[in-house]
């Protein structure tokens, strides 16, 4: 595997295995961006906590590599209300602007990185 696909595949781990443990070490923080329009808060989070830390894990072997991908890119989708709810509501959540808008292109390299990462040597080829 080349190197910067290790790489790659170290962020995407790193985002999702650390991003995954903060839903259960900060889990009243992370139920104050779950918009109000999704139901039960809690098992929203806990629930997609579960799902980064099964995503981090599944692209750490090669056969599940592929299919843990694309599940982090469709998590990465599923918790974009939450940014937007942020950007929506400054107020509630301290964090300056810049950082809210800055989040939303991030996110977008981050699925590119995420597909990028976890296709098989073969896909990247074609």
């Amino acid at each position: 595997m080349p190197r910067a696909r290790v790489v790659g595949l170290t962020i995407v781990f790193l985002w999702f295995f650390i991003g995954g443990i903060a839903h259960f070490a900060a889990t009243e923080a992370e139920m104050r961006i779950v918009p109000p329009y999704i139901p039960w808060p809690w098992t929203a989070v806990i629930v997609s906590g579960v799902f980064e830390l099964v995503g981090a894990a599944g692209i750490l072997w090669q056969p599940t590599r592929r299919a843990a991908g694309l599940g982090l890119m469709a998590l990465t989708v599923a918790v974009t209300p939450a940014h937007i709810y942020m950007l929506q509501q400054p107020e509630l959540f301290g964090v300056p602007m810049w950082a809210l808008w800055v989040r939303l292109p991030i996110q977008v390299a981050l699925m590119w990185l995420i597909w990028w990462s976890t296709s098989t040597e073969e896909t990247s080829a074609r």
